[in-house]
């Protein structure tokens, strides 16, 4: 570590030995080569396993088990490999039936193979910084290539890097095998958690993504474009909040900021919240941005308004605005161009279409659902008002009994 001037590392030991700045860089590099053999042994084990439950699917798929042995052969086998392996969780018969089910999926759907072999070429090991083993993978892969028996499909070699739990939730979930491709890279690139990815599943995140409608091909450069297009949804799920019948944009910009964790996981990887009622001072007046965001990935800001009703022209006009507002005041020259995302409860692609003529800088419009509606909204009572009814009580109590005496 440094000094509180800066100069010169200082070692701390508790040895007698000299120590400097060479064993300083040396002990960093023993630290991440043992962090990266962590990480690189998790995935073998992840990848070993996987492949163990991908060619007992084929056999019990190939082999016909039910037809040669009976209808309840999958459960007799469950029975003899916990009986052999008592220790080992994964051989309930439900289980198995999984792994029949998720190589079934894949191996009889139509081009499948074409699909898989396309992602896994372009797919960028890189991402998760796990190139050596993703190597190590592949030349498994190509060796079991070698072996491969009759109609037999070969263990695709990114799955190794999707655990069990999320593999079983795609194949139950999905309806074609591109769908569940979308899930696993998604699950791969964002690290998701299986409830992440159930959480996005269910908010059917594969036909949403990308569809939003935006001028962010014209107005953004190649790439920038793309993935900016990628990042917005048409539609988002805004189940996690609850909101009295008839409420405004105030209500629910308060309530999602009140859910904030919640609406990051539904924006998306890559979203950091800058904060609410952002304000910026144009020509002296003070303008206020419904939602501000930064978006790591793309390196921009994101000005998200918000809309309890459907869309109109003019919204389009006063997103415009503050996105320029913010290119001028707040972002920097090494940063992206800011976007701009209008969240509607409704819209038609034809007014939004017509709306973003003429508009230079890049804008997306999308919608939301699935708010909950109080019904009837509950109106405790604050402490403060308690306390005010147990004086008024206890002083209209006293004046009873003080007239009572005088009586």
């Amino acid at each position: 570590m440094q000094d509180k001037k800066g100069n010169s590392p200082i070692i701390v030991s508790s040895h007698n030995v000299h120590l400097d700045s060479d064993y300083v860089q040396w002990i960093h590099d023993i630290k991440e080569r043992f962090r990266g053999a962590q990480i690189k042994a998790a995935v073998k084990v992840n990848s070993e396993q996987l492949l163990f439950n991908w060619q007992l699917g084929r056999d019990l798929v190939l082999r016909k088990s039910e037809e040669k042995w009976g209808r309840g052969i999958v459960e007799q086998l469950s029975l003899d490999l916990q009986q052999e392996f008592p220790e080992v969780k994964g051989f309930s018969a439900r289980n198995l039936w999984n792994m029949k089910k998720w190589y079934s999926f894949y191996a009889l759907a139509e081009d499948s193979d074409d699909l898989i072999q396309a992602v896994d070429n372009k797919f960028n090991y890189d991402s998760i910084k796990l190139q050596q083993i993703g190597a190590e993978i592949k030349e498994d892969d190509r060796r079991e290539k070698l072996h491969q028996v009759g109609a037999e499909m070969v263990f695709p070699a990114f799955f190794g890097f999707v655990p069990w739990r999320h593999h079983v939730e795609i194949v139950t979930k999905c309806k074609s095998v591109v769908e569940a491709l979308f899930y696993l890279q998604k699950t791969i690139e964002e690290e998701w958690s299986r409830n992440a990815l159930i959480d996005c599943m269910k908010a059917d995140l594969y036909h949403n993504t990308g569809m939003a409608n935006t001028n962010f091909a014209e107005k953004l450069p190649g790439i920038q474009g793309k993935i900016a297009q990628e990042i917005v949804k048409d539609t988002y799920d805004l189940s996690f909040i609850s909101l009295p019948r008839g409420y405004d944009e105030t209500a629910l910009e308060e309530a999602l900021e009140q859910n904030i964790t919640r609406f990051l996981l539904e924006l998306g990887t890559g979203f950091a919240f800058i904060g609410r009622q952002k304000e910026i001072v144009v020509s002296g007046k003070t303008r206020k941005i419904d939602m501000l965001f930064y978006h790591i990935r793309l390196k921009c800001y994101v000005v998200v308004e918000l809309k309890a009703v459907s869309f109109e022209p003019e919204f389009a006009g006063k997103l415009n605005f503050y996105v320029n507002a913010v290119n001028d005041l707040i972002r920097t020259s090494d940063e992206n161009p800011t976007i701009g995302l209008l969240i509607c409860k409704d819209k038609d692609q034809t007014e939004v279409q017509w709306a973003f003529q003429g508009i230079q800088t890049p804008m997306g419009v999308a919608s939301y659902d699935n708010i909950k509606i109080e019904e009837i909204k509950k109106q405790l009572p604050t402490e403060e008002q308690i306390q005010q009814r147990i004086e008024l009580a206890e002083e209209e109590f006293n004046l009873s009994r003080g007239k009572r005496s005088r009586d």
